[in-house]
Formats: structure tokens, sequence, C-alpha cells
């Protein structure tokens, strides 16, 4: 059978779009997506690949471990505190509490970050650099090496915790009426302990269930902080 000389050309299919290349970069992006959206129990490998589909097998030439991501998490929100100027004597005191705020003020914009960062010392780069930052502030109060370096872990414990806690209690999704009837059943309980075994307790009822959110309870331990700090610098 012959060949017939009738041919036509078939239109030129469309070329596939070149798949963009999984960077390190790219892994992290998707889980901050991942754990602002849903939270940090949402993050996994597995869940990772499929918002970059792909597999999660391929993410580990990038990200060896959980471990190590959660490191990547914690200093991609490093990177975007604002350190301000350099470290001043005379100014140092205001130069820490304005370091503790700009913390918690990333933590809070990337919530779940603090369950990140719960349990390991962060070691890059832009983590260090905060670190940096914070000692330098705090040697410039005149602090002891030794109370400086220990003080360098305890602020950051300190202002995750914060960050952390909100993320749970934000996670109840609770309205402020929900907030002040949580308050206020909290308060009656105290109220009602036997006071001969919880004199204390019962007597600052009030006292303990005061405050109009978490700023005012946070700003009272940045005071408490830097004080304590203060009454440690060297002549």
């Amino acid at each position: 059978m012959s060949q017939s000389p009738w041919q036509p050309i078939s239109p030129p299919k469309p070329p596939r779009p070149a798949k963009e290349p999984l960077t390190r970069d790219r892994i992290v992006d998707a889980a901050m997506r991942l754990i602002v959206e849903h939270g940090y129990d949402a993050v996994s490998m597995r869940k990772i690949a499929q918002e970059l589909g792909t597999g999660p097998a391929s993410l580990y030439a990038h990200v060896a471990s959980k471990s190590e991501l959660n490191q990547l998490l914690v200093d991609r929100a490093a990177a975007q505190m604002k350190l301000g100027g350099r470290p001043d004597p005379g100014r140092w005191q205001e130069q820490l509490k304005d370091y503790m705020r700009e913390m918690l003020r990333v933590m809070r914009a990337n919530p779940g970050v603090a369950r990140a960062a719960i349990g390991q010392v962060p070691l890059g780069e832009q983590a260090l650099l905060g670190n940096e930052k914070l000692l330098g502030i705090l040697k410039a109060g005149n602090l002891p090496d030794q109370a400086a370096a220990w003080a360098a872990d305890l602020i950051p414990l300190y202002v995750t915790a914060v960050a952390f806690e909100e993320t749970v209690q934000n996670a109840s999704a609770w309205t402020p009426e929900d907030v002040a009837r949580f308050v206020g059943e909290m308060r009656a309980y105290f109220e009602g302990l036997p006071a001969e075994r919880f004199p204390l307790t019962v007597a600052l009822a009030s006292a303990l269930t005061a405050g109009t959110g978490h700023d005012e309870r946070f700003e009272f331990a940045l005071s408490v902080i830097t004080a304590g700090l203060a009454a440690m610098a060297e002549d």
C-alpha cells in the first residue's frame, strides 16, 4: 500500500513549563506557610513535599531532618528582627526591653516558630547575629561575663515561652468574651478555696487574675528582668 501524499502537519504541542528547582529556601518558604496557616503540628516533610509537588525523599538532599528544619525556621524568623543601633551604655536597659519586644513581635508574626525553637540552641547565622546583638547590649550594661552569658539564654527562653503560650491559647479561637468569662471563673475559683489552707491565694485572687492582656504582664516581666540584671552590673 503506497503512502498517501496527504499528510497534514499537526500543531506543535505547547512546551511543558520548566519545573522550578527544589532549593532549601523553597522548602523553608513552604514550611513557613504551613506553620503560619495551620500551626507547628501541621509541618512535616511529607506535607512540605505535597506543597512543593514533589516526594519527601527529595527534600532530604537539602534539609537533613526535622530538627534541621526547626533550626532553619527559627533562623528565618530571626532574620526579620529589626535590631536597631549600636549598644549604648546610657540606654542599655531600654535597648534590652526593645530587643525582647522585637523578638516577641517576630514570633507573633510567625505563629508556630516558638514551638520550633523550644528545646534547641539556635545556631543559624541570623540567630547568632541576633544573639551577638543581645550580648552587646548586656555588656554595654557592664554586666559580668557570666551574667551576660546566662542572661542571653534566659531572655530568649522567656520570650519563646510567652509566644508559645499565646500560640496555644490562640488555637482555641476564643473571643474576648470567652477570655473574660474564663478569667472571672478562675478568680471565683481562687476566692472559693479554703482560706485556712490558701490564705494568700484567696486574698490575692483579684491581683492574680488582673491585667488587660499579655502585653501588660510582658512589660512587667521586662522591668523585672532588666532591673535584676542592672543590680548585677559591675561598678
